[in-house]
């Protein structure tokens, strides 16, 4: 299986090449940026027809939901554009196309004793999510092609929420921490190891790929300061009372914030997962455990003082 992946410079992008690896696929093939630019066609193309794979993991995304906002071209380019390019590659090669997508296609009003299923209807409220979803179905015009919704994704190489709080508990006694919207975080190495399983078959389709439970972001937040043995206090709040302080002060600074809809519940269903044979991800604090372990032993973090 000759195997492209897109994002290696990411979280989920560095944990598939590990995964594909550890399977003894060989023959894979990570290019950086400037080998393959996302932002431009040609590019897309010409590395693909050169190389051509039998699968490509599609990781590469952009991510910053708030800047989206206001950067709609750069983020339609990547999540839109380089995915109807890559799709209609895979489908001139019969190539697999995994495509990684967000629970930002939902705008989570649903209650929150209820779980989104992937036949429930999309309705983005941001530019981050409206461009995942157009991904979504460009990435469907290769009739080979699975979509995989995922959440709150933290890995090893790279920025995220649990790196963030445990360099905040260095630093502050007391945080504030949103406390009414509800996920699932999501480990890159569990949903790595999902992907390459569905690269494997002939399984095509949408699926909600994330560790198994649901907390809020000041659950997570609070979890992570148990696990590292650390004393600070994480105060729950609204998610409007968490954004007050900002949008007071750009206002006082003359500048306007923009701030994307955050859905308040992204509990993703995983019928479709289990239906079609494949196997859930273990509990999301197990997961946790996992990963601090991983960035003790890592060592552009070492120092950091966490619990085995």
């Amino acid at each position: 299986m000759r195997s492209l992946i897109t994002g290696v410079t990411g979280q989920l992008g560095y944990d598939v090449v590990k995964e594909l690896n550890s399977r003894g696929h060989n023959f894979l093939y990570a290019p950086t940026r400037r080998e393959m630019n996302l932002l431009d066609e040609q590019s897309i193309r010409s590395t693909m027809e050169s190389y051509k794979p039998d699968v490509v993991f599609h990781c590469a995304a952009y991510t910053a939901v708030d800047k989206a906002e206001t950067d709609v071209a750069t983020a339609t380019s990547v999540n839109v554009d380089s995915t109807k390019v890559i799709a209609e590659e895979c489908k001139k090669l019969g190539a697999k196309l995994i495509y990684v997508s967000t629970d930002y296609v939902f705008d989570g009003t649903k209650p929150l004793d209820e779980l989104y299923e992937v036949t429930d209807k999309t309705n983005p409220k941001s530019i981050y999510g409206l461009t995942k979803l157009m991904g979504e179905k460009a990435a469907l015009n290769n009739p080979k092609t699975f979509i995989a919704r995922t959440s709150w994704v933290f890995g090893i190489n790279g920025n995220n929420f649990v790196k963030t709080m445990l360099n905040c508990f260095e630093r502050f006694p007391q945080l504030t921490v949103v406390a009414d919207q509800f996920g699932s975080p999501t480990y890159t190495v569990d949903l790595a190891k999902t992907l390459v399983d569905m690269a494997e078959t002939d399984k095509y389709g949408l699926y909600h790929v994330n560790n198994e439970g649901y907390c809020s972001w000041h659950q997570f937040a609070d979890t992570i300061r148990e696990k590292a043995g650390k004393d600070t206090f994480v105060k729950p709040v609204t998610t409007e009372e968490y954004y007050a302080p900002q949008y007071e002060k750009a206002e006082k600074e003359g500048r306007t914030l923009t701030v994307a809809y955050r859905p308040r519940n992204s509990k993703l269903s995983k019928k479709s997962l289990t239906s079609a044979g494949f196997d859930l991800l273990p509990n999301w604090e197990e997961a946790l455990d996992r990963y601090l372990i991983e960035l003790k032993e890592d060592k552009k973090v070492l120092g950091l003082n966490l619990k085995k």
